[in-house]
């Protein structure tokens, strides 16, 4: 029954964040924000939320292995699972902007991460300053888009015709269903790993991580079968600069997280070094082959099989 209820909590927490995106979308178009804008900021933070949800239920539960493996292991998983996939569906396209801004951003945020959890503890103080550097990164978005110009498409006009109630509604829905599916899905997490003896840590590195990645995976999975792969790389390190900026800032002010010496000894690492590998990758031909992708999808094998 217990596996019941952890997928029943991770099926909630999707469709949260699907209505919280959705109502956000909308309530955003009426106000005329770009599509791209919404894109980078609303949306990006929307398919964030189950990770933020499942972090600060942890953390505020005294689980603090959960907050940090949830946020490590999403971003590991994104990088190599997620990407893996994606390449090998379709070739993966980079921009130079990719590499000038969204690399750098993820590698300095992933580095930032290390160096404040060497102590031992991500303090509130450490959670503000992450925040803070989110909030400046999505400034800096807001005033090199605000004013370009994008094509709507169809579901754009749909938005910006939707009634305000509605919209509202489906923003409301959400944040209630990340709520609940985010308890849900924690609580029957750790049981889990009591059941069977296995730490939180690597129950939140793996079982949960994969989890709350779900909405990037399909995200990614459908923009490569469009052949749509810029939004793919986007995604993902868009994505992993949220999960530590957002996530583990906003965790942190409400509730300290502490860090265990496994994550700084293990993880952390992984997560740098698939980082750093991702750079040649990128750098490459400025794409993701198909033979990269099952090159990255082989090493989160690897760390699995390390780990475990």
């Amino acid at each position: 029954m217990v596996y019941a209820f952890l997928f029943l909590g991770l099926l909630i927490l999707l469709a949260g964040g699907k209505y919280l995106v959705d109502g956000a979308s909308a309530i955003a178009s009426k106000f005329g924000l770009s599509p791209g804008l919404i894109g980078l900021t609303i949306v990006a933070f929307g398919t964030s939320a189950p990770e933020l949800l499942v972090s600060i239920n942890a953390a505020l539960k005294g689980n603090s292995d959960i907050a940090i493996g949830n946020v490590v292991g999403s971003n590991i998983s994104n990088i190599t699972l997620v990407l893996g996939i994606s390449a090998l569906l379709y070739p993966i396209l980079i921009f130079r902007s990719v590499l000038k801004l969204d690399y750098f951003a993820t590698l300095a945020s992933s580095l930032l991460f290390y160096l404040l959890a060497l102590n031992g503890v991500i303090s509130r103080t450490e959670g503000l300053i992450l925040f803070l550097l989110m909030i400046a990164l999505n400034l800096y978005f807001f005033r090199k888009l605000s004013g370009k110009e994008f094509e709507s498409s169809e579901e754009d006009e749909k938005l910006k015709k939707q009634p305000f109630w509605k919209a509202f509604s489906l923003l409301l829905i959400g944040i209630i269903g990340l709520y609940f599916g985010s308890d849900l899905f924690v609580d029957n997490a750790v049981k889990i790993s009591k059941i069977f003896g296995v730490s939180e840590r690597i129950i939140g590195i793996t079982v949960i991580a994969i989890g709350t990645s779900l909405p990037e995976l399909v995200t990614s999975v459908i923009a490569a079968i469009k052949k749509e792969t810029d939004i793919a790389i986007g995604n993902i390190l868009g994505s992993n600069i949220m999960n530590i900026l957002s996530i583990i800032g906003i965790t942190a002010m409400i509730q300290p997280i502490t860090v265990s010496d496994d994550f700084l000894r293990q993880d952390f690492l992984w997560m740098i070094g698939f980082t750093v590998l991702l750079f040649p990758i990128l750098r490459t031909h400025l794409k993701i082959s198909r033979w990269e992708g099952v090159l990255l999808f082989l090493l989160y094998g690897v760390y699995l099989y390390t780990i475990l």
